[in-house]
This record gives C-alpha cells, sequence and structure tokens, in this order.
C-alpha cells in the first residue's frame, strides 16, 4: 500500500522507525525487534540505511521482514555516493521485491570527499524515482531548519521542490517543542507545501542521547525537558520512564490539535513503543472516532 493513501485518510497513523545494526551479521539480529513492533500494528515501519548509509542489502533484507510481518516497510535510499546508474539498479532490485515506499534522502557527506555530480540534493534524488514511477515517495523536512541552511526561508524553498519534484509526503525530524512543529507547519502551508507531513517524536531514555542528537540536529530543548535530562540523568530507569512520558505528552498535544499523522524514532527499542502505544490506546481510538 502506498503510505500517501495511509496519510491522507483522516485516521490517526502512528509509525515506527528501526534500522540495521552497525555490526548486521544476519536477519536474526532483528527479527524479534520487527515482530515485537509490527505486533502493535503501527501504520507502517521505516527501515534507514543505518550507521554511515551504507547498508542497502541490510536495509532491504529488513524491509522484507517487515513486510512479511504484515507491515507496510518505509525503505530509506540515500543519493550523496551514488550516481545514477546506483540509483537506478537499486530501483530496480526494490521493483523486484515489491517495495513502492521510499523515502529519498540525500544522506551525510563524508569528510574529505567529493560525492558523484548526479545527486548533490535529496530533490536530484526524488526526480529520478519519480521518473522512474511506481514509487511512492517521502522526503525529509526540519522543522527548526537544516543545519546547512542559510535560513529558514531557504529551507523551505528546498522542501518546495522536494515536493515539486515528486514527494507525496514528508517525514520531519525530531523536535521537542510542539509549538516549533506548529509555527512550521503554518509557514510550510503558507509556502504552497500540501503535502502530508509526519511528526517525528523521539523518546530520550538516556542523557547521552540527547547530547548527540542535540549536537547533530541542532534541536532546541525546551527549559521543562532541559530539568528533566537534569534531574534524571543518571538513573536509567527514572530517565526512560520520563522520556517516554514526555514523548506521550507531546503525541497527545499533536493528536489533540489535530495533527493524526506521528512517527516515533523508536531507535530499535520495541518495549519504549510498546509503553507509547499502550499509553495513548484509548486516547487513539477516540481520535479515530472523532
Amino acid at each position: 500500500m502506498h503510505i500517501t493513501t495511509l496519510l491522507n485518510s483522516g485516521k490517526v497513523n502512528l509509525s515506527c522507525e528501526l534500522f540495521p545494526p552497525k555490526e548486521f551479521t544476519g536477519l536474526t539480529q532483528v527479527t524479534d525487534t520487527v515482530k515485537a513492533i509490527a505486533a502493535l500494528k503501527p501504520a507502517f515501519m521505516s527501515v534507514t540505511y543505518g550507521a554511515g548509509g551504507n547498508t542497502q542489502s541490510h536495509t532491504l533484507e529488513v524491509s522484507k521482514a517487515v513486510e512479511s510481518a504484515g507491515i507496510t516497510p518505509l525503505f530509506h535510499l540515500t543519493c550523496v555516493n551514488s550516481d545514477k546508474q546506483q540509483v537506478q539498479d537499486t530501483l530496480a532490485i526494490l521493483k523486484a521485491n515489491g517495495i513502492e515506499n521510499v523515502l529519498a534522502l540525500r544522506g551525510d557527506i563524508a569528510k574529505d570527499t567529493i560525492p558523484p555530480e548526479d545527486f548533490r540534493h535529496a530533490s536530484d534524488l526524488i526526480r529520478a524515482i519519480s521518473e522512474s514511477g511506481d514509487f511512492c515517495i517521502g522526503a525529509a523536512c526540519y522543522p527548526e531548519g537544516h543545519p546547512e541552511s542559510k535560513s529558514k526561508s531557504s529551507d523551505l524553498d528546498s522542501l518546495k521542490m522536494k515536493v515539486d519534484e515528486g514527494a507525496g509526503f514528508l517525514t520531519s525530524q525530531m523536535f521537542f517543542d510542539n509549538n516549533i512543529f506548529y509555527n512550521f507547519l503554518y509557514r510550510a502551508l503558507q509556502r504552497g507545501i500540501n503535502a502530508p507531513i509526519l511528526s517525528g517524536i523521539m523518546p530520550v531514555c538516556n542523557a547521552k542521547q540527547i547530547k548527540r542528537i542535540v549536537a547533530l540536529s541542532g534541536a532546541a530543548l525546551p527549559p521543562r525537558f532541559a530539568a528533566i535530562v537534569d534531574r534524571f540523568q543518571d538513573n536509567p530507569a527514572a530517565m526512560q520512564q520520563a522520556g517516554i512520558a514526555y514523548a506521550t505528552e507531546q503525541i497527545i498535544d499533536l493528536l489533540a490539535n489535530g495533527v493524526n499523522n506521528i512517527h516515533l524514532y523508536t531507535m530499535n527499542r520495541p518495549a519504549v513503543a510498546e509503553a507509547i502505544f499502550s499509553n495513548l490506546s484509548q486516547i487513539i481510538g477516540y481520535a479515530q472516532e472523532a
């Protein structure tokens, strides 16, 4: 099923993300994780390229396992280190394996390397996928602006180009202040970006994780969340419980304000995903009926 069909249904969609382990020795490493998250019945499960963006075959294996578990997979595809032929070869493999949903990403540029000319931006990859046909294409968006963008306005210009080239839906970078996301939705709509946008929520369960996130994405930490990290960072069990509670509150607020499409960055932690789904069980049912 095309993910855009789900996102445009008007129903609440809660999706999850997982990744092949860095040292991938076989599908058995993630089988239990796939089954556990699939049992929660997410709208779909996205599968990343993993560390360094160099695990394409692993991503395909995990995506096929997700589909076998009865859940629609979203295959992440990066392009910064690829040429046109490599991308076409990958798309042919995806078609042969029945994978029809692709999240098109530029990927991280490795230090001291000159990327191929074919794909300097995610919009270049989106155009190539769109021209190949038969795929439902997603793209990334950044409520607080891409770290490399000159301004939030120029970042929206780039986002509009992604949609114009064929992106049918957008998944946001994680954020911890819903007001930032609401403001982003308003600015995107003003710019004529009408594709459905999934709000990216990450349950932060340890202090080291949040420090890495802030360093990589530049996501702002609201004082209330910073206080939680400061208070519970030395108690792993308490920090996990607080992180789940904070993420749950974010999602409840989003649903209450009409944001029905939520993407959980679960980091291969079924227990965390299960706790959030459990916290929202009655709320999601009520929102579906409203």
